[in-house]
């Protein structure tokens, strides 16, 4: 006996099924990286490569005084940002067994080699500006530097977007933007910390710009995200992001407004944004952690685009 073909307007006498996993169990691994390592390697880098990039366009407008410390400034984020790396990896060895393979299409096989790339052009670079010797060697260390920072800033966006992480994934195309932003905020509030109000008027430009930039940019990943995206507005990723966007916003207007008069607004503001990016990173990390420990975000949306797929015309 042969069923007939459903007519149209029918509906189904069984109610479509509800999600649900084997007793509640997540199906893909929660990241095992520790969230004060890797959000920390992720703010670090962030810092260190945008220090540089703000440091070589300093040094070519003659304000000495910012690149120096810019470049001193990511010399240590970028040291710190390696020890926090080796310290989740355990133990130094393994970074160096990285380094045995250079795959392009791995975002953390590139990273190895973009991170071993950049220290020694931020170390010669420092060294240079507070030595004052080898002036060439010291400019050429700069340039290098600034052309690997935006690289070093944003690659690790990558690296998160190319799990199968919900929160992460799914907003691979804002990933990038928004660390990118993020670093560009961390550096601006370091420039402010560091340099003589006088010389900040190109720091707090880019506080702006990056402050108006990551806002944008979140809630271009939330509208994507969809229900992904209740992990980026609830729990601790919701107030480690609602506290970054305050921060940000707070910082570069304090910068904006007092920053080039006054020093104490100019060091208020700095902090404001160096304190800003760290808490988007830890969100957006804390994000991550909570999209993979709850089976929903990983199957509803997987069904939800096979249905688009399959109702859009051929």
């Amino acid at each position: 006996m042969t069923m007939s073909p459903k007519r149209r307007g029918e509906q189904l006498m069984v109610p479509r099924a509800e999600f649900d996993s084997y007793y509640g169990r997540p199906i893909i691994h929660a990241p095992s990286w520790e969230a004060r390592d890797i959000a920390g390697y992720f703010f670090l880098g962030g810092l260190a490569g945008a220090g540089s990039f703000l440091a070589a366009g300093a040094q070519l407008t003659g304000r000495t005084r910012t690149a120096t410390g810019m470049k001193i400034s990511s010399l240590a984020a970028v040291s710190l940002s390696a020890a926090a790396l080796i310290h989740d990896l355990g133990r130094p060895a393994r970074f160096a067994n990285m380094l045995r393979v250079f795959k392009p299409t791995s975002p953390m096989s590139m990273g190895s080699w973009l991170l071993s790339a950049y220290g020694p052009a931020a170390g010669g670079a420092a060294i240079s500006a507070v030595t004052g010797r080898l002036p060439r060697a010291g400019a050429a260390a700069t340039a290098a530097a600034a052309l690997l920072g935006p690289a070093l800033a944003s690659y690790t966006a990558v690296l998160a977007a190319d799990t199968a992480v919900p929160a992460w994934h799914g907003a691979h195309r804002e990933l990038p933007y928004l660390f990118t932003a993020s670093a560009t905020a961390a550096a601006a509030g370091m420039a402010l910390l560091v340099a003589p109000p006088y010389e900040t008027a190109p720091a707090r430009c880019a506080a702006v710009f990056a402050a108006g930039t990551e806002s944008l940019v979140v809630q271009a990943a939330e509208k994507r995200l969809g229900m992904v995206a209740d992990t980026w507005r609830g729990g601790r990723a919701g107030t480690l992001l609602r506290a970054a966007r305050a921060l940000t916003l707070t910082g570069a207007a304090t910068a904006a407004i007092a920053g080039g008069r006054s020093r104490p607004a100019a060091f208020v503001g700095g902090l404001a944004l160096l304190a800003g990016s760290a808490f988007t990173r830890f969100g957006v990390f804390a994000a991550g952690v909570a999209s993979a420990q709850d089976p929903r975000y990983t199957v509803v949306p997987q069904r939800e685009s096979k249905a688009r797929a399959a109702s859009a015309p051929s």
